[in-house]
């Protein structure tokens, strides 16, 4: 792991750096979705297109979205907040994928109202965008060692972390292992499961481009799709369990899948109810 790039008395953190091109690879993602659908937004009352509008969607729904999981980080141990405010709310480390999740809705909420787009429409068009920038940001876990990782493992692709922000040698004793005992690199895993989601949504929005789609159907699958991949993940990570033998990310990734899934059947509902009617 390097968890820092150090050029000349320059430190980089490299997580950061990471989050930085997540940022980046994300708005070029959604500003080629928008570009792909402006005939159809165009058509959109209210709807005026801006220059590069998705790089300062992603701007400010990233930096909402670091704010919110720095937040939901410092807020799950609030005995370590209380004792040290400054140190927790400003340290480079630790960072909740719900709080990050919660913080960039909020944003989008404000952002599709000011740019007179519906919500689920929007929402849809940011989400294959939101896979491809959580996917990059996981390798800057990964390269930081920051405590992502799972448990211990013998498969060939098992990562050892001694020197990493939060080292492996804690857990690898826990479980009567020398200290440079190699774990699951979990990050890795969902850089490709994300990567093969953003695909997947992506595709259906292509889909939707062809013909009438519900709206809200792609943001329905990704919130079902990143919480089942989420929920998995966490069987294998060394987060603590916290409520009914879950991890707090596994009672998040529960209710992103049943909000999803309700989601889903109601604008499935709605959108097939005319034709039924009709016929």
């Amino acid at each position: 792991m390097i968890p820092f790039l150090h050029i000349g008395w320059l430190s980089i953190p490299t997580f950061g750096l990471m989050v930085a091109a997540a940022l980046m690879v994300s708005a070029y993602v959604l500003q080629a979705d928008l570009n792909r659908r402006r005939t159809q937004l165009e058509c959109i009352p209210g709807y005026e297109p801006q220059r590069d509008e998705g790089f300062v969607i992603i701007g400010i729904a990233g930096l909402a979205g670091i704010v919110g999981a720095r937040l939901y980080h410092v807020l799950e141990t609030p005995s370590d907040l209380f004792a040290d405010p400054a140190g927790q709310l400003f340290s480079r480390f630790g960072f909740a994928w719900f709080g990050g999740f919660l913080g960039g809705v909020v944003a989008l909420v404000i952002l599709a109202r000011r740019l007179k787009i519906p919500l689920l429409e929007f929402f849809d068009i940011c989400s294959p965008a939101a896979c491809v920038g959580y996917a990059i940001g996981r390798i800057g876990c990964l390269l930081s060692g920051d405590g992502d990782y799972g448990i211990p493992t013998n498969l060939p692709w098992g990562m050892s972390f001694p020197n990493g922000v939060v080292p492996t040698g804690p857990v690898c004793a826990q479980y009567g292992l020398a200290a440079d005992c190699r774990v699951h690199p979990t990050p890795l895993y969902e850089f490709f499961i994300w990567l093969a989601i953003a695909a997947f949504l992506w595709h259906m929005g292509t889909k939707a481009l062809r013909g009438p789609k519900a709206k809200g159907e792609i943001f329905a699958n990704y919130l079902i799709l990143t919480g089942v991949a989420r929920f998995l993940i966490e069987i294998i990570r060394i987060n603590p369990r916290s409520f009914l033998g879950m991890s707090n990310a596994q009672a998040a990734s529960v209710l992103s899948i049943v909000i999803g899934a309700f989601l889903l059947w109601r604008i499935k509902s709605q959108f097939h109810a005319p034709s039924k009617a009709t016929g």
